[in-house]
């Protein structure tokens, strides 16, 4: 394990920063941003989520398992300011297909991709979704900004026990794209960071590397990376693990990793990083912080990840750790908008909140 140099300090109150909500509906859970995906075009921007009916528990997330997720989209003409809601029909839970304990969806059948994807036209956008844990992975495209979509497209599962995909992709080229995912682990459990790629616009994948070794405790995971091209030949990784964030660096665009340690010692029970490589070069991670106080906490980095910066804190008004799974962009005027799910108390319904701060 390469050493990675992170400044401990008393967390730090982030400045300039504003919250806002970007979907809420009484007796609605809304969550997990990180697994559907962001992406911004200027001031516009476009996040997706889960909704359906929420129930209360004591532990776990606090969703009805007897209705399919509502998949849904919040879209932004001014940088996070102000939001609509879409639900768009063809990202619906595919016909026969379950999300684990959920009823099966009534969505556009899963099938083979017949390849040639565009994945350099403007409006491009790329989804990645699961139908277990780890199940059957599937994604979608859209040409016109997420207004239309068009899939679900099958995922293989390189002869692993099932996937678990969610989205983190590279644009490598018009019909080449890089595709973070997890497989399943040898007992059959989600828990193995894979890079896989397709050349040819989807029609066919390569299974390019394993990223660091497979969680050997039966209940262990490596999961949910979020990624970064620093270079042509350098990618950067961050990884979910049981309590901390560790990253993953390659010097050979995706062959090969080099464990740079952790870079979010101690997040609670495990949340999924965000990773965004501001215009200025420098890096920012954000991620839930799943233990008193609850809330949201970032790290900056201007070394490309070599060392990060002591804990900017976003907010910590969280009613429990049923909230997290950031996704980030740059503003065109330097602001961050991070887009997670939240709550204001254990009995209270979860709902898709923003912030925008300054790094």
């Amino acid at each position: 394990m390469r050493p990675i140099l992170v400044l401990f300090a008393c967390a730090a109150l982030a400045q300039d920063v504003r919250h806002g909500v970007v979907y809420e509906k009484e007796g609605r859970f809304a969550g997990w941003p990180a697994n559907h995906g962001l992406w911004s075009w200027g001031p516009e921007i476009l996040v997706g989520f889960d909704a359906a009916p929420f129930q209360f528990r004591q532990q776990g997330h606090a969703i009805s398992h007897d209705h399919a997720p509502d998949q849904m989209l919040g879209r932004s003409l001014d940088g996070g300011e102000t939001w609509s809601h879409e639900r768009p029909a063809s990202l619906e839970l595919p016909v026969g297909v379950h999300y684990q304990s959920y009823p099966a969806g009534n969505g556009p059948a899963l099938r083979d991709c017949p390849g040639g994807i565009d994945f350099k036209r403007p409006g491009f956008a790329f989804t990645a979704r699961m139908t277990g844990n780890p199940g059957v992975s599937r994604f979608y495209y859209s040409h016109d900004r997420g207004k239309t979509w068009t899939g679900p497209f099958r995922l293989p599962d390189f002869g692993h026990k099932g996937t678990a995909a969610r989205t983190d992709y590279l644009v490598n080229g018009k019909h080449d794209l890089t595709l973070f995912t997890t497989l399943g682990k040898a007992n059959g459990r989600e828990g193995r960071v894979a890079c896989t790629r397709t050349r040819d616009g989807g029609k066919t994948w390569t299974l390019e590397s394993l990223i660091g070794p497979e969680p050997a405790a039966e209940r262990d995971y490596a999961i949910m990376p979020a990624t970064l091209r620093l270079g042509p030949a350098e990618l950067y990784t961050a990884v979910r693990r049981i309590g901390f964030i560790e990253a993953y660096r390659s010097r050979d665009d995706g062959r090969s990793w080099t464990d740079e340690g952790k870079v979010a010692p101690e997040i609670g029970s495990g949340n999924p990083p965000s990773l965004l490589k501001l215009r200025d070069g420098r890096i920012v991670l954000v991620y839930g912080y799943r233990r008193a106080p609850f809330g949201i906490r970032a790290r900056v980095s201007g070394d490309g990840g070599k060392s990060w910066s002591e804990e900017t804190v976003l907010r910590t008004d969280g009613g429990n750790g049923d909230l997290g799974y950031p996704r980030s962009a740059e503003r065109p005027d330097g602001k961050v908008l991070t887009v997670y799910y939240d709550n204001t108390g254990n009995e209270k319904p979860r709902f898709i909140a923003s912030t925008i701060w300054r790094p």
